[in-house]
């Protein structure tokens, strides 16, 4: 079969962590793959894996993601190779730690990029070639920090309320068609988000509660096809998620403080 003629799920940020496992768990599922992110040897080695242990197709797009109008550009990547799509997996994604006022404006600005504007523009390009297909599906990564806000996570936390809101209102907009949205809010995952978010300290004790991305990964795909609306791996994570529906916003906003505190 010509390539042309498959079907392929996008991945961002796929070259490692919870991306690569998304990839490798829809690769199981026969679903075969385009892969997003910066680091081409990377990439390269997931696809070489992917096509010899699970024998689908798999094309690589080596690009920063958190570009202005990088959008565009996957969309233009894929009208140029001719691909048909049926899964847009939104993974790509970062956090940064500490007071809003003593952390960089510049980062900060560029975390709400990637972590907002490329989904918004990716679903907006991508869905028309997602609504020409018989089924498909949008699956965005938020996290349980959307159900509260989180001192020190400030602009993190809100950019995945947006992630959140966004894909429930865009699940409804999309409810008689073919397009399946669904949300993914995991809790602490074992990628390194920690660390680059500059939360070593509290490294240690995510540690305890941290969730292995093919886990996570699995839970997902799990979910996406079976067309829920939210996702939320592992039941201290559900817990923690009721617990902010009951709670007041005042409490939670103090003991997320407390956990995450400078």
């Amino acid at each position: 079969m010509n390539d042309q003629k498959k079907e392929y799920a996008i991945v961002t940020g796929a070259s490692k962590g919870l991306g690569k496992s998304i990839a490798i768990e829809l690769a199981k599922h026969n679903f075969n793959l385009i892969l997003l992110a910066r680091s081409e040897n990377e990439l390269e080695a997931l696809r070489g894996d992917l096509t010899t242990i699970y024998k689908v197709s798999v094309d690589i797009l080596v690009i920063d993601l958190g570009r202005k109008d990088v959008a565009k550009e996957v969309h233009e990547f894929i009208l140029t190779k001719g691909y048909r799509i049926n899964a847009l997996i939104n993974n790509a994604g970062y956090g940064l730690w500490g007071r809003f006022d003593e952390l960089s404006l510049d980062l900060q600005m560029d975390m709400c990029r990637l972590n907002m504007d490329t989904i918004t523009g990716l679903c907006h390009l991508l869905l028309p070639l997602l609504l020409q297909e018989k089924e498909s599906y949008i699956l965005n990564v938020s996290s349980t920090a959307a159900y509260q806000a989180v001192p020190t996570l400030a602009v993190y936390s809100a950019t995945k309320a947006f992630v959140l809101s966004f894909t429930r209102a865009l699940r409804f907009e999309l409810k008689n068609t073919s397009v399946s949205v669904s949300c993914l809010s995991p809790g602490p995952v074992d990628t390194g988000f920690a660390h680059r978010a500059g939360l070593d300290a509290f490294s240690k004790m995510a540690k305890k509660f941290n969730m292995q991305p093919d886990e996570v990964a699995k839970i997902a795909i799990q979910g996406m096809l079976r067309k829920k609306a939210e996702i939320i791996p592992g039941f201290t994570n559900i817990v923690s998620v009721y617990a902010n529906r009951l709670l007041s916003k005042s409490f939670i906003e103090k003991m997320a403080a407390g956990i995450y505190k400078t």
